[in-house]
């Protein structure tokens, strides 16, 4: 966990209480928690969320299932789903990059 904070700059106490929310999902070994890069770029995220975007754990459990059913939106268009892929794929990434800081 010491390693996580350090990569996310968040306080261990904060990466339990996003796990104890189900805002991320370490793997568990006894009382090691094994932090993917996943899980690290999901904490990064998190985090950009609260300090910058000032929404609290229940605005950031929103944003995570919007960026979700948007990626989900993104493939279906991708796979020829919609009437005018090229137009939907822009707004696509438009609101994936706000979410996602890139």
């Amino acid at each position: 966990m010491q390693v996580a904070a350090m990569l996310t700059g968040l306080h261990p106490q904060t990466l339990r209480k996003y796990e104890k929310v189900g805002l991320v999902s370490p793997i568990r070994l006894n009382t090691l928690r094994l932090y993917s890069e996943e899980d690290i770029a999901l904490c990064r995220m998190i985090r950009r969320l609260v300090d910058e975007m000032g929404l609290n754990l229940a605005g950031v459990e929103m944003a995570l299932k919007l960026q979700q059913k948007l990626s989900e939106l993104k493939n279906q268009v991708e796979r020829g789903g919609a009437a005018n892929p090229e137009r939907h794929l822009t707004l696509i990434d438009e609101m994936l990059q706000m979410l996602s800081g890139e």
